[in-house]
């Protein structure tokens, strides 16, 4: 049997030839059958095996219509040398044959989990927000991979975007280059970048709040342990996508803008009361949540979704501003892979390793 390998490179290739739409269907499925509770999704705790510079985390994952891969991703340490952590976190995920049993594929997932994080926010705010939604300002703090793939997925698919603003924890050579990209790719959009504002200091304070006042969408991606902005700073209507924080010890919105929202959207109930930050400071319950796959019904046959209109204008009426709050599940991670290798294969991108297995 052959191995299909793709690097960065490759998967860059590929991932470029699915639109916004093919992505967020495959985060619908997922979803879909998270909040279903299907028997043919398999999820085993991830194991952490200690290095010199790196936690690593292996992270099994089934479903059973899409495939079965396992994620290796090495998360530097807290004291590994800054070049270590530059280096961001190296991760590969291998993808089964489910006739033979056999590894069909070894895929770079660098980038992977950044793309299905931002698929499912986008298709958090194609639930919840109007058909006729013209947002014009974004507003990005962070600028790591997730928050590339999230701006790159939402300027996509909202071309009414005008302004693209983003804020990072220091100016340096990775905010330039997004912004650079973002400039060169859609060139229709004004960007803009800054400096968070230290802690108790006013000093570009001004600039800052006024972006978030004029944000129509607020996409967060950090690791930070207090409220990255005021509640009152955001204006009615605001859809806010939370990734960053996945300890209880970090937040990135405070206990008022949580509540404001009366109802906050999440992948998963369990996951998010355990992890969230924003959640469990703001002691919210299961009531107090509604998962994504819940507020619409999938289709698999011609893998659409359409929404649910009860569940979703309940939300709406709920409160003055929508949240989507994301830990990442490893579901998502098998339904991108598997889409990734099969597309790889149609257009005959990355290295083939013929008879990598052979019966005995």
């Amino acid at each position: 049997m052959s191995l299909l390998v793709l690097s960065a490179e490759d998967v860059a290739k590929v991932t470029a030839t699915f639109s916004p739409d093919e992505l967020v269907a495959l985060m619908a499925n997922v979803f879909s059958c998270l909040s279903e509770k299907h028997r043919d999704i398999f999820q085993p705790h991830r194991i952490a095996v200690p290095m010199e510079h790196h936690t690593s985390l292996f992270m099994p994952s089934r479903i059973a219509l899409a495939g079965t891969t396992m994620k290796v991703v090495s998360v530097p340490s807290s004291d590994a040398p800054k070049e270590i952590k530059e280096k961001g976190l190296p991760a590969s995920t291998i993808v089964l044959d489910e006739q033979l049993g056999s590894v069909k594929a070894v895929v770079n997932a660098r980038r992977l989990t950044a793309l299905r994080n931002a698929a499912g926010s986008l298709l958090s705010a194609r639930v919840i927000l109007p058909d006729d939604a013209a947002p014009k300002h974004i507003l990005a703090i962070g600028a790591g991979a997730q928050i590339q793939a999230h701006l790159a997925i939402f300027l996509t698919a909202y071309p009414s975007i005008e302004s693209c603003t983003i804020y990072n924890r220091t100016s340096n050579a990775r905010l330039e280059s997004l912004r650079e990209l973002l400039e060169s790719t859609y060139p229709s959009v004004k960007v803009t970048t800054g400096v968070l504002p230290p802690a108790h200091s006013k000093e570009g304070e001004l600039d800052y709040h006024e972006a978030v006042k004029r944000a129509n969408i607020i996409i967060t991606a950090t690791s930070s342990t207090r409220p990255l902005f005021p509640s009152k700073l955001v204006q009615q209507g605001t859809h806010l996508c939370l990734i960053g924080s996945y300890k209880p010890e970090m937040r990135e919105i405070d206990i008022d803008l949580v509540r404001r929202a009366g109802v906050v959207i999440v992948d998963q109930k369990t996951a998010c009361l355990q992890e969230a930050g924003e959640l469990i400071e703001a002691e919210l319950s299961e009531a107090d949540l509604v998962e994504l796959g819940e507020l619409f019904d999938y289709y698999a046959k011609d893998k659409t979704w359409v929404p649910r209109e009860g569940p979703i204008e309940e939300i709406q009426t709920a409160g003055d501003v929508s949240i989507f709050k994301s830990v990442g599940v490893g579901v998502q991670d098998v339904a991108i892979a598997c889409a990734v290798v099969q597309r790889a294969l149609e257009e005959k991108i990355g290295v083939v390793i013929e008879n990598y297995d052979e019966e005995e």
